[in-house]
């Protein structure tokens, strides 16, 4: 009796490994989705690697964090073309050169800049669109249209837009951002601020940007501006856990 008890209970186990054997081989690899990409603009001839403004400061302390699901990086304002091309090529997790409607659709991108760098924020943006790809949000700090651009109208493929202004100087800011659609694009405020007596001070600024740029040199400066759009920037970010990490400390 006990030898057919025993044979009685594991010949279904033999016939169910094979199957099991068979389904974890079949099973599909798991789905790479594209990390958080931030990508800021400086404005005028500012260089990327200019660690006194803010957009390179704030770029740099996301890349700090070492995290597998985020990339960050700050880019000329005559750099638009090699950040789009950035953008494409983190979104094509199979690396087979072109982006299907998944990898578009996962996409999670975040953009932000300063005078021309908020005016090539935008445009970007339109181009991502034409591409089919969706942005999360827009930063537009004091931004100054180039030659052919419209920095005002935010697209459709932008979930949520925000302006930063001031209105005094020879250079200043935009004053008012609208959405090309309203129900697909929440535009988060028009936010303007006056340095006609404020005390922020920008001394590692070079003294001709100082004298002659003012308030529109004081907005990119600004802790006060800056520390509100890192709080935007990062409630878009999910909180990194032990996988995300690219290294450990």
């Amino acid at each position: 009796m006990r030898q057919k008890n025993t044979w009685r209970f594991a010949l279904p186990l033999f016939l169910v490994l094979p199957i099991a054997f068979q389904l974890a081989v079949a099973a599909p690899p798991p789905v790479h989705r594209s990390p958080v990409i931030v990508i800021g603009f400086l404005g005028g001839f500012v260089h990327r690697d200019n660690a006194i403004h803010n957009e390179v400061q704030l770029a740099q302390r996301l890349s700090e964090e070492h995290r597998a699901d985020l990339f960050a990086a700050a880019f000329e304002n005559h750099r638009r073309e090699q950040a789009h091309a950035q953008i494409l090529k983190l979104l094509d997790g199979n690396r087979d050169g072109a982006l299907s409607l998944e990898e578009k659709r996962d996409a999670r991108v975040i953009l932000y800049g300063h005078s021309w760098g908020a005016s090539e924020t935008v445009r970007l943006a339109r181009e991502l669109e034409s591409d089919g790809i969706p942005v999360l949000l827009t930063v537009q700090v004091d931004s100054v249209a180039k030659i052919g651009e419209r920095d005002s109208v935010i697209p459709a493929n932008v979930a949520q837009a925000v302006n930063f202004y001031q209105p005094h100087g020879l250079f200043h800011g935009r004053q008012a951002i609208r959405a090309a659609d309203t129900s697909r694009t929440g535009i988060l405020g028009n936010f303007r601020f006056d340095y006609s007596k404020s005390s922020v001070e920008c001394k590692d600024y070079p003294a001709f940007a100082r004298a002659f740029m003012g308030s529109h040199i004081k907005i990119e400066c600004d802790p006060a501006v800056w520390s509100s759009i890192e709080r935007l920037i990062r409630s878009r970010i999910p909180p990194a856990d032990a996988a995300s990490l690219a290294r450990t400390q």
